[in-house]
C-alpha cells in the first residue's frame, strides 16, 4: 500500500519547496502564521474547498491531490481551463514537418509581418488565445522551415523569430493542463535565441523562462541567475529596445524575490526597472513585451500582493491607470492582480467589480487565470449576499464548477 501522508505534512512540503515562510503563506490566504503551523502539525484539519482552492492558487498547485492525497478531488477543473486549440498546438510542437523541404522558405520580412500580426492578436481586445491558436501551427512550421533552409544572417534572424513563436506558444499554453509543454516551449525558445547569437532574443527568452519557473514556484536562485546573466549581455544605453529588455529582466528578478517574501530585494530590483521605464519616457511601451511605465507601475501591485502587503497593494492599485497600456491582455491581467490585492483586504465588492472589468476587457485572460477561477467559485458559494449573484454570473462565464 502507498504511504499515507497527512495533509499537514503535504502542505509543509509544498510551502518549503516554494521557499515560503509560514507568515507569508498565512498572509496570502488570509490566515495567521499560527494557523499555518496548526494545520501543518495536524492540530487543524483539512480546510473546506474554497480555502483549499486559495492554497492551491498561492502554492501553484494544479491538482488538489498534491495537497489532500485524495485522487478523486482534483483542482484542475477549478484552476485551469482547456482551450479547443490545445490539441492542434500540441501536435504542431511535436511534429517535424519536411513535406515542403524542397520549397523556398518565405522571406524573413514576410515572416516578420506574420509574427507581428500574431503578437497584435495576442494583445488585442477579444479572444486572443483563439486568434493565436488559429495561426500558431502554420507559423511555427514556416519559421522552422526558414531556419532549416537559410544560412548566415537570414538564418540567425529566423532563429530569433522562432524564439518569439515559442514565446507565443508558451503564452497560449499557460494556465492550461500542459505543464510539460510550457517547459518545452520555454526551453526551445532559449535554444533558438542562443542559436541566433542574439543577446536581445536571449533576454526575451529569459523573461519568459522566469515565468515558467516562477509560476511553478520553484528554482528561485536559478531564475535570478538566468535573468542577471541575460541582462549582462545587453547594452541598455544603446537604444530603447535594449533598455526595455534590460528593465524587463530587472522586473523579473523583483518578482522572483517577492515570491519568496524577500521584500527588500524585490524593491531594489523594482527600482531598477522603474529607472529604466523613466528613461524610456511615459509614452513608451515595447511592441510585444509591453515593457514601459504602465507595466512597471502595475507590477508593483503584484509584488506587494506576493509579499502579503495587502494595504500597500491596494494603494498601488489605486495610484495607477492602465488604460493607456497598449495590450488588452495586460490591462485585464493587472485588473485581476488589483482584485487579488482587494481580496487580501477583505473587500469582496471591489474584487467582483475588478474581475468583471477584466472579463469585459479580455474574456480569455480572465477565463484562464488561476486566481480568477478560484475567487469566483469561492465568492459565488460563500461570498456576502451583495456579491453572490454577480460572482455566480462570472463563475458561469469563465466555466468554473460550483464550489459548493
Amino acid at each position: 500500500m502507498p504511504e499515507v501522508i497527512p495533509f499537514g505534512q503535504r502542505l509543509r512540503r509544498l510551502r518549503e519547496r516554494r521557499g515560503m515562510t509560514r507568515p507569508l503563506l498565512g498572509g496570502l490566504v488570509g490566515r495567521s502564521a499560527e494557523w499555518v503551523k496548526a494545520v501543518e502539525t495536524g492540530r487543524v484539519g483539512v480546510p473546506r474547498l474554497p480555502l483549499l482552492l486559495r492554497l492551491a492558487d498561492v502554492l501553484s498547485v494544479d491538482d488538489l491531490a498534491e495537497l489532500t492525497g485524495e485522487e478523486r478531488l482534483s483542482a484542475a477543473s477549478y484552476t485551469k481551463a482547456v482551450h479547443d486549440g490545445l490539441p492542434a498546438v500540441a501536435a504542431a510542437l511535436a511534429a517535424y514537418r519536411f513535406d515542403h523541404a524542397d520549397e523556398a522558405p518565405e522571406t524573413v520580412t514576410a515572416l516578420r509581418l506574420r509574427l507581428t500580426d500574431a503578437w497584435q492578436a495576442w494583445h488585442a481586445t477579444g479572444r486572443h488565445r483563439t486568434k493565436v491558436a488559429a495561426v500558431l501551427p502554420d507559423l511555427l512550421a514556416d519559421v522552422q522551415h526558414a531556419v532549416r533552409s537559410t544560412e548566415g544572417k537570414p538564418r540567425r534572424q529566423a532563429q530569433a523569430m522562432l524564439a518569439e513563436v515559442y514565446h507565443l506558444a508558451q503564452l497560449f499554453l499557460s494556465f492550461q493542463p500542459a505543464a510539460e509543454l510550457v517547459m518545452l516551449t520555454g526551453d526551445r525558445a532559449m535554444g533558438a535565441a542562443q542559436d541566433a547569437d542574439s543577446p536581445r532574443a536571449i533576454a526575451g527568452a529569459a523573461w519568459y523562462m522566469n515565468h515558467v519557473f516562477r509560476d511553478a514556484g520553484e528554482r528561485h536562485e536559478a531564475r535570478v541567475e538566468l535573468a542577471m546573466r541575460a541582462a549582462e549581455l545587453l547594452e541598455p544605453d544603446r537604444d530603447p529596445d535594449a533598455l526595455a529588455r534590460w528593465g524587463l529582466l530587472q522586473l523579473a528578478v523583483a518578482l522572483s524575490y517577492a515570491k519568496i517574501g524577500r521584500g527588500g530585494d524585490a524593491e531594489r530590483f523594482w527600482d531598477r526597472a522603474d529607472d529604466a521605464a523613466n528613461r524610456l519616457g511615459a509614452g513608451y511601451a515595447h511592441p510585444y513585451l509591453v515593457f514601459g511605465r504602465g507595466m512597471v507601475d502595475a507590477y508593483a501591485i503584484t509584488i506587494r500582493a506576493d509579499l502579503a502587503q495587502g494595504r500597500d497593494a491596494v494603494a498601488a492599485a489605486e495610484a495607477i491607470d492602465v488604460a493607456a497600456m497598449p495590450s488588452a491582455t495586460r490591462r485585464a491581467f493587472h485588473a485581476i492582480e488589483s482584485a487579488r490585492a482587494y481580496r487580501m483586504q477583505r473587500e469582496p465588492l471591489a474584487v467582483v467589480h475588478l474581475l468583471k472589468r477584466a472579463y469585459e476587457e479580455s474574456p480569455e485572460t480572465a477565463q484562464y487565470n488561476r486566481f480568477t477561477r478560484a475567487a469566483v467559485a469561492e465568492l459565488a458559494a460563500n461570498g456576502p449576499a451583495l456579491v453572490r449573484a454577480e460572482a455566480e454570473t462570472l463563475r458561469r462565464r469563465v466555466g468554473v464548477p460550483a464550489a459548493g
